[in-house]
This record gives structure tokens, C-alpha cells and sequence, in this order.
């Protein structure tokens, strides 16, 4: 066998083998490709037995959550109904008894009708055998029905006056010399038990000053400083010859004490200035309010008084600033609720109540609302307004017997207001009197249109009334201090002349940022 019989037959077997294994693969294939086919459509039909069962399930669970829903609805539907039917059984039985009830009543007013007719018949009857028997009386008296009911009244009313006059007398005898003794008692004892203390106001206050070099600081450039001073306060300055003294004058206590503490911090930093002033009272100003908020909570915590409202201790921290003929009325509310405290104790009466109504019974004098109407109603309408009790606000308003008094609350606090007014050194008429004036002065110009301030200084020989330049022109602000002058001449009483003085100013401000 030669070699190309041989590369022949091993190509040929080559081609058979390859033909042959051809023929087996794709056999083998087909089975595969046909076992996998049917195990897809063994799982195919699986899913969709699941998926359906899934569905039949959802569809079920969906159904019995409607039909819960629908059966709930159909519960609250029926118990609605029962509901209704109830009320309207309930109604009709209702109706039915009005309506029996509606029969009895027109069965009672017609018996009431055919008595009221046999009363009047009978009263017809009664009136005319009365009237015969006056008739047969008044012939055999000689006297007339009504001259015979005049005599006995009037020997009654004798006999009854007579004897009342008589027990009167005696029971007035002794309850005099009982009360006396006993009033005198009780006053005696109410004085004895509370210290007191001659607080006399004056109307100046001296501000000490380290040098007299710092007076012209104050005064400033052509008395800018001092002007500004004395506006920004409504007070006067007085600056003379005293050595290391300015002297701060004025009729309220309160702008004094700003004037002073401004005085002071502006000294104390050195920088004086109309800007500087202004920034510096207005400081001062809130932090004076502040102190008459801290003043009459310690007054209320001092005398065990609770429960005070805010409006209330804030008045009773302004009277430390304010004085009734030259007392001050901050220590005469004190000393006049220690002796209403004592004097209820003593009468058996509720203390605290009465130390309550002598704390506020001038609450009237530092308020600044309705000046025109007296301190008393005043404290009165201002205690009802913070709910106080009513025989609270009855005792303030009837110490200066302006309302009747209504409870024995009302007479202590007029008498222990009277002990503490009358005692020596107390009050000083002629101060209050120029102080009146010169509050008079004040709101007098401040009742005017566009006034937003007034200063009475001077002692009250100048009057400045600030006013504001966009509601009042120049020639509305002689016009005023015309008016104002004319007005005060001829409504009040005054030493000397009085010099209005009306400021209109005009600011523009604004602010480099």
C-alpha cells in the first residue's frame, strides 16, 4: 500500500468519524434542547398555579375585608336607624304627654275661669254687706270711715314714738359712753404698737460735685448742655456760687432722681453732650422704672402682702416718688396699712384684708389716668380694674367718704389714714399746695392738641410746652402759648407772672452703616 492510499483512507475515515460524531451531538442536542423545553413548561405551569392560587387568595382576603366593611357599615347603619327609632318613639311619647298635658291645662283654666267668676260674684256680695255695715257704723259714730282710721293711726304712732324715743335714749347713753371708752382704747393701742417717722419732701436736691471745673462741662457751650439737661428731665438746674454743689430743683421727686442719676453716670464718664444727655436720661429713665417695680415688691414682701397684681405693685413703687402735703406717700401707705392691720385685730376683724386696703387706699394720687376725677374714686376704679375684692375697693373709695361705706373695712382705713396725716410733722399744707399748682400747670398745657410735653420750672414763673412739628405749624404755636396764658390767668391763682414758653423743633436723624 503506497502512502497515497493511505493519506486517502485516513481521510476518509476522518470524514466518516467527523459525519458520524456530528450526527450523535446534534442527536444529543435535540434530546436537551427538547428535556429543557419541557422542564420550562413544567415550571411555566407551576408559576401559573402558583400565581393563580396567589390571585384566588388575594381575591378572597380583599373579599372578606369588603364584606367585614360592608357587614361594620351595615351595623352603624342599623344602630343609626335603632337610634332614630328610639327618639322618635321618645318623641311621639313626648308629643303624646304635651298634648295631654295640653288638655289638663285647658280643663284647669276652665275651672279656674268659672271660680274666678263665683270669687268675683261672692267679692261683689262681700264689698256691698261691708259697705252697709261702714254705712250703719259711720251713723252710729258720727265719723266717717276714714277720719276713724286717721285717729287710730295717729294715737298709735304717738304711743309708739313715745316708747321707742325712750329706748332709744337709753340704749344711745350707754353704747356713747361704751364707745368712747373703747375707741379711745383701740386708738391709743393702734399708735402705741407702730413706730412712725416725720418724713418731710422738699422740692430740691443737691448733686455734689468733685470740682467747679466740671460746671462748665455741664453748663456746656452757651448753656447747650444745661438746656438739654433741663428738657430732657423737666427739671431746673441751678448752678451758682455754691462751692462743689449743683443745686436740682423741681416739684417731682421722680424727674429729680433722673436728673440726679443722670448727673452722675454723665460725670462719671465725661462725656457731655446734648446727644450723649438724651441717651442718658432715657437710660436712666427705665432703669428708675425698674426700681419702682423693685420697690413695691419689696413693700408687698415687707407687710405679708400676696397676690398683688403687677399693675398694682407697680403703682405702689411710684408713690416712693410722690408725697401728699409733703409726706411721703410710699411711708404713709405703709404706716396707714401697719395701723389698719393692728386696729382689725383688735376689733376682731380680718387683718390682712385691712392692711391690703390701707396699702392701696392712695393708689388714686400716682396714677396717671382720669386726673379729674378725686384720688379716691380713682384707687377705686383702678382696684376693680385688677380685680380686687369688692370691700377692698369699698374701703378705698370711701376714706374720703366720696362712696357709703358698706363694710367695717371701709371706717378703719379712713381713721388709720386720718392718725397718719394729723399726727405732728407729717404733712406740710403750703408744699402740696404748690406742688397742685404747679401738676395743674402741667395739664393744663397738656390737654392742648399736638402737646406732647410740658415742664412747669421756676417755681413754677415758666411754663415750657413741648409740642410736635408735624401736627402743629409755627403759627399754631403762638397761637397756644397765646391761648395758654390767657387761660391761665383767668382759670388759676398764682404769685407774680407766669412765662409760656411753646417749642416746636424740627430733627432729622438717620444712620451711617
Amino acid at each position: 500500500m503506497s502512502i497515497v492510499e493511505l493519506s486517502i483512507g485516513v481521510g476518509c475515515g476522518l470524514i466518516v468519524g467527523g459525519i458520524v460524531t456530528w450526527i450523535l451531538t446534534n442527536t444529543a442536542l435535540r434530546k436537551r434542547s427538547q428535556r429543557i423545553i419541557e422542564e420550562a413548561k413544567t415550571e411555566g405551569e407551576n408559576l401559573k398555579r402558583e400565581r393563580t392560587l396567589e390571585a384566588k387568595e388575594k381575591f378572597l382576603q380583599l373579599k372578606s375585608e369588603h364584606e367585614k366593611e360592608v357587614n361594620a357599615r351595615n351595623q352603624k347603619v342599623a344602630a343609626a336607624e335603632n337610634r332614630i327609632k328610639q327618639k322618635e318613639t321618645s318623641l311621639n311619647q313626648r308629643f303624646e304627654e304635651l298634648q295631654r298635658k295640653t288638655k289638663d291645662i285647658t280643663i284647669q283654666k276652665e275651672n279656674l275661669d268659672k271660680q274666678l267668676e263665683v270669687i268675683e260674684r261672692r267679692q261683689e256680695e262681700i264689698e256691698k254687706v261691708h259697705k252697709l255695715q261702714v254705712e250703719k257704723l259711720e251713723a252710729i259714730s258720727g265719723m266717717s270711715g276714714e277720719q276713724a282710721k286717721e285717729t287710730l293711726i295717729e294715737s298709735m304712732k304717738a304711743e309708739a314714738r313715745t316708747d321707742a324715743m325712750s329706748y332709744i335714749n337709753d340704749i344711745m347713753d350707754e353704747a356713747k359712753i361704751n364707745a368712747n371708752k373703747e375707741a379711745k382704747k383701740i386708738v391709743l393701742q393702734t399708735i402705741q404698737r407702730v413706730a412712725t417717722e416725720t418724713s418731710i419732701e422738699n422740692s430740691v436736691t443737691i448733686f455734689h460735685i468733685d470740682s467747679d471745673e466740671i460746671k462748665g462741662r455741664i453748663i456746656g457751650r452757651e448753656g447747650r448742655n444745661i438746656r438739654a439737661i433741663e428738657a430732657a428731665t423737666g427739671v431746673e438746674l441751678v448752678v451758682d456760687d455754691t462751692p462743689e454743689a449743683i443745686v436740682i430743683s423741681g416739684f417731682d421727686p421722680m424727674r429729680r432722681e433722673i436728673a440726679r442719676l443722670s448727673l452722675h453716670q454723665l460725670v462719671s464718664d465725661g462725656r457731655i453732650h446734648p446727644a450723649r444727655i438724651e441717651e442718658v436720661v432715657s437710660k436712666v429713665r427705665k432703669q428708675v422704672e425698674e426700681e419702682v417695680i423693685e420697690t413695691g415688691k419689696r413693700t408687698t414682701i415687707d407687710l405679708g402682702i400676696h397676690g398683688l397684681h403687677p399693675e398694682l405693685i407697680k403703682l405702689v413703687g411710684k408713690m416712693k416718688y410722690r408725697s401728699s402735703y409733703g409726706q411721703n406717700l410710699l411711708q404713709h401707705a405703709r404706716e396707714t396699712a401697719n395701723l389698719c392691720a393692728v386696729m382689725a385685730s383688735e376689733l376682731g376683724l380680718n387683718s390682712k384684708k385691712a392692711k391690703r386696703a390701707g396699702l392701696l387706699h392712695d393708689i388714686g394720687k400716682v396714677s396717671d389716668e382720669e386726673p379729674e376725677l378725686p384720688h379716691a374714686l380713682l384707687g377705686m376704679k383702678l382696684a376693680e380694674k385688677y380685680k380686687e375684692k369688692p370691700d377692698i375697693c369699698n374701703a378705698i373709695g370711701a376714706h374720703h367718704d366720696e362712696v357709703e361705706m358698706e363694710t367695717m373695712i371701709a371706717p378703719i382705713v379712713q381713721v388709720c389714714d386720718a392718725i397718719s396725716g394729723a399726727r405732728p410733722g407729717a404733712r406740710r399744707e403750703v408744699v402740696e399746695a404748690y406742688i397742685k399748682r404747679l401738676n395743674d400747670l402741667e395739664n393744663m398745657a397738656l390737654s392742648y392738641p399736638g402737646v406732647i410735653k410740658t415742664y412747669a420750672i421756676q417755681a413754677g414763673r415758666e411754663l415750657r410746652v413741648i409740642v410736635g412739628s408735624e401736627k402743629i405749624t409755627d403759627q399754631e404755636a403762638e397761637t397756644i402759648s397765646t391761648d395758654l396764658a390767657k387761660k391761665i390767668q383767668t382759670e388759676m391763682t398764682y404769685p407774680g407772672q407766669v412765662k409760656i414758653t411753646v417749642i416746636r423743633e424740627t430733627r432729622a436723624v438717620s444712620y451711617a452703616k
